[in-house]
């Protein structure tokens, strides 16, 4: 969903960039963030029912001065409504090329292109879904967190991880509510999805999105945007990182030894 606006138009060497990290890719992703007083009009437009949405839980792991985010690693676990428990390590940004044969094989491994007005990320991500729900066990503490994911997971992990950080000297941020509506809307042929992130402060961040195989990515974009904007949808926003706000969010929140809210100390020019 690239929008027109010049403002957010890529450069030709930002074009060729995506077309080469596309074309490496299994799929990709595009996103939209709407400001949340768009929220309720986006609603109507879409004729979405949110009685029809799932409820998800979302946890991330990091270190208090997020040392994982900061080298571009995501560990992620999710409780799902009535369908269980998932995880998944992610490694961004990712140039696809570069991925050994071996490793693009993986069970549960994937590359995908998340690309949104003026911007695209490539990311590696290793999923796994969990056989017993246990996610809720280690946010109450009563299980170690390397227990939420696989060998495979683990070994990931330590590969990408800064050096000394092991999964069970992470700290728990979280949970988001989100809630998670798929709709195929009348006028297009296509499945979008809909996210509601709801933070603990009372912010929101409403995502759509809608999935591509690499080949047709441009295609999907054009007619994507156009339905959008048809139904009034603003595409020349400001983007928000959703993953970004929760860890910023807990890790600020995170209770220090002696109680108080963990404050990060601003660096220098800040």
């Amino acid at each position: 969903m690239v929008s027109a606006e010049p403002r957010l138009a890529l450069s030709d060497e930002k074009q060729a960039e995506l077309l080469r990290l596309i074309e490496g890719a299994d799929s990709v992703e595009l996103k939209l963030t709407l400001p949340d007083s768009d929220l309720r009009s986006a609603v109507a437009a879409l004729r979405l029912d949110p009685l029809d949405a799932e409820i998800r839980q979302v946890f991330f792991f990091d270190t208090p001065d997020l040392a994982l985010n900061k080298s571009g690693l995501v560990v992620r676990a999710r409780r799902v409504q009535r369908k269980g428990d998932d995880t998944v390590i992610k490694l961004r940004p990712v140039d696809p090329h570069d991925l050994p044969a071996k490793v693009r094989a993986a069970p549960g491994f994937g590359v995908e292109v998340d690309a949104m007005p003026g911007g695209f990320v490539c990311s590696a991500s290793l999923k796994a879904a969990l056989e017993t729900p246990v996610v809720r066990e280690v946010a109450l503490g009563q299980r170690p967190i390397k227990k939420l994911f696989s060998k495979d997971q683990r070994k990931f992990y330590t590969e990408h991880a800064p050096a000394g950080i092991a999964l069970d000297d992470l700290s728990i941020l979280g949970p988001i509510l989100v809630l998670k509506l798929k709709f195929s809307p009348a006028g297009i042929n296509r499945k979008f999805v809909a996210e509601l992130w709801l933070y603990p402060d009372g912010s929101r961040v409403v995502e759509l999105s809608t999935k591509s195989a690499p080949n047709t990515a441009f295609q999907v974009a054009a007619e994507s945007r156009a339905f959008l904007t048809e139904r009034g949808i603003d595409l020349s926003g400001e983007q928000q990182t959703k993953t970004k706000k929760a860890l910023e969010f807990f890790s600020q929140n995170l209770p220090s030894a002696d109680g108080a809210p963990h404050v990060e100390s601003p660096s220098v020019g800040s």
